[in-house]
Protein backbone atom coordinates (compact mmCIF):
# COMPACT_ATOMS: atom_id res chain seq x y z
CA UNK A 1 0.00 0.00 0.00
CA UNK A 2 1.49 3.70 -0.73
CA UNK A 3 -0.33 6.64 0.17
CA UNK A 4 -3.36 5.04 1.06
CA UNK A 5 -3.80 3.39 -2.71
CA UNK A 6 -3.98 -0.41 -2.79
CA UNK A 7 -1.31 -1.38 -5.61
CA UNK A 8 -1.94 -4.36 -7.86
CA UNK A 9 0.16 -5.84 -10.29
CA UNK A 10 -0.89 -6.86 -13.90
CA UNK A 11 -0.16 -10.17 -15.32
CA UNK A 12 -0.24 -11.57 -18.54
CA UNK A 13 -1.65 -14.79 -18.98
CA UNK A 14 -0.81 -16.86 -22.38
CA UNK A 15 -2.83 -20.24 -22.67
CA UNK A 16 -2.59 -23.21 -25.41
CA UNK A 17 -5.76 -25.53 -25.09
CA UNK A 18 -5.77 -29.04 -25.29
CA UNK A 19 -7.25 -31.16 -28.23
CA UNK A 20 -10.14 -32.09 -26.04
CA UNK A 21 -10.71 -28.55 -24.85
CA UNK A 22 -10.99 -26.90 -28.04
CA UNK A 23 -13.34 -29.94 -28.79
CA UNK A 24 -15.40 -29.14 -26.17
CA UNK A 25 -15.74 -25.40 -27.02
CA UNK A 26 -16.49 -26.32 -30.23
CA UNK A 27 -19.16 -28.49 -29.56
CA UNK A 28 -20.65 -26.14 -27.07
CA UNK A 29 -19.31 -22.12 -27.30
CA UNK A 30 -19.89 -19.97 -24.32
CA UNK A 31 -18.52 -16.38 -23.45
CA UNK A 32 -14.75 -17.89 -21.74
CA UNK A 33 -14.02 -13.92 -20.76
CA UNK A 34 -16.35 -14.20 -18.48
CA UNK A 35 -15.30 -17.40 -17.15
CA UNK A 36 -11.62 -16.17 -16.58
CA UNK A 37 -13.75 -12.75 -15.04
CA UNK A 38 -15.57 -15.25 -12.44
CA UNK A 39 -12.35 -17.30 -11.58
CA UNK A 40 -10.14 -14.07 -11.00
CA UNK A 41 -12.41 -11.55 -9.26
CA UNK A 42 -13.15 -13.67 -6.02
CA UNK A 43 -9.24 -13.89 -5.25
CA UNK A 44 -8.94 -9.84 -5.76
CA UNK A 45 -8.29 -9.81 -9.44
CA UNK A 46 -9.99 -8.68 -12.38
CA UNK A 47 -9.91 -8.85 -15.95
CA UNK A 48 -8.40 -6.30 -18.20
CA UNK A 49 -8.61 -8.02 -21.23
CA UNK A 50 -8.84 -11.07 -23.33
CA UNK A 51 -7.96 -12.02 -26.61
CA UNK A 52 -8.22 -15.32 -28.88
CA UNK A 53 -4.54 -15.11 -31.40
CA UNK A 54 -3.11 -17.40 -34.08
CA UNK A 55 0.63 -18.81 -33.05
CA UNK A 56 2.05 -20.71 -30.17
CA UNK A 57 -0.71 -19.75 -28.03
CA UNK A 58 -4.26 -19.88 -28.49
CA UNK A 59 -5.19 -16.81 -26.10
CA UNK A 60 -4.12 -14.23 -23.79
CA UNK A 61 -5.46 -12.47 -20.98
CA UNK A 62 -4.69 -9.21 -18.84
CA UNK A 63 -5.17 -9.65 -15.20
CA UNK A 64 -5.08 -7.40 -12.06
CA UNK A 65 -3.80 -9.62 -9.30
CA UNK A 66 -3.32 -8.59 -5.72
CA UNK A 67 0.08 -9.93 -5.21
CA UNK A 68 2.68 -12.63 -7.17
CA UNK A 69 1.12 -15.37 -4.74
CA UNK A 70 -2.02 -15.02 -5.82
CA UNK A 71 -0.92 -15.30 -9.23
CA UNK A 72 1.46 -18.41 -8.63
CA UNK A 73 -1.86 -19.46 -6.52
CA UNK A 74 -4.20 -18.99 -10.08
CA UNK A 75 -1.48 -20.13 -12.20
CA UNK A 76 -1.16 -23.72 -9.98
CA UNK A 77 -5.16 -23.87 -9.97
CA UNK A 78 -5.63 -23.60 -13.70
CA UNK A 79 -2.54 -25.60 -14.52
CA UNK A 80 -4.15 -28.43 -12.41
CA UNK A 81 -6.92 -28.64 -14.65
CA UNK A 82 -5.51 -30.27 -17.23
CA UNK A 83 -7.61 -28.02 -20.11
CA UNK A 84 -4.52 -26.44 -20.79
CA UNK A 85 -1.48 -27.90 -22.92
CA UNK A 86 0.46 -24.73 -22.02
CA UNK A 87 0.17 -21.78 -19.38
CA UNK A 88 2.61 -18.98 -19.08
CA UNK A 89 2.06 -16.13 -16.55
CA UNK A 90 4.06 -13.22 -16.77
CA UNK A 91 3.87 -10.06 -14.48
CA UNK A 92 3.96 -6.80 -16.66
CA UNK A 93 5.76 -3.47 -15.87
CA UNK A 94 4.35 -0.06 -16.43
CA UNK A 95 6.43 2.01 -18.84
CA UNK A 96 6.59 4.88 -16.65
CA UNK A 97 8.15 2.50 -14.15
CA UNK A 98 11.21 1.55 -16.54
CA UNK A 99 13.48 4.85 -15.41
CA UNK A 100 13.62 4.13 -11.50
CA UNK A 101 14.31 0.39 -12.73
CA UNK A 102 17.10 1.45 -15.16
CA UNK A 103 18.47 3.78 -12.39
CA UNK A 104 18.22 0.90 -9.57
CA UNK A 105 20.18 -1.25 -12.30
CA UNK A 106 22.81 0.97 -12.00
CA UNK A 107 23.97 0.77 -8.59
CA UNK A 108 23.86 -3.22 -8.95
CA UNK A 109 27.37 -5.00 -9.88
CA UNK A 110 27.09 -7.96 -11.22
CA UNK A 111 30.52 -10.12 -11.84
CA UNK A 112 30.22 -13.46 -13.72
CA UNK A 113 31.18 -16.64 -11.52
CA UNK A 114 35.41 -16.98 -12.69
CA UNK A 115 36.13 -13.51 -13.64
Amino acid sequence: MHLGVVVVAKYLLLFSLTGETARRFIAKPSDRAAVVRELVEPIGGGLESYYWMFGQYDGAAIVSLPDSHTAAALSLAVASSGAFRGLETHELIEASDLTAIAERARGIIYQAPGT
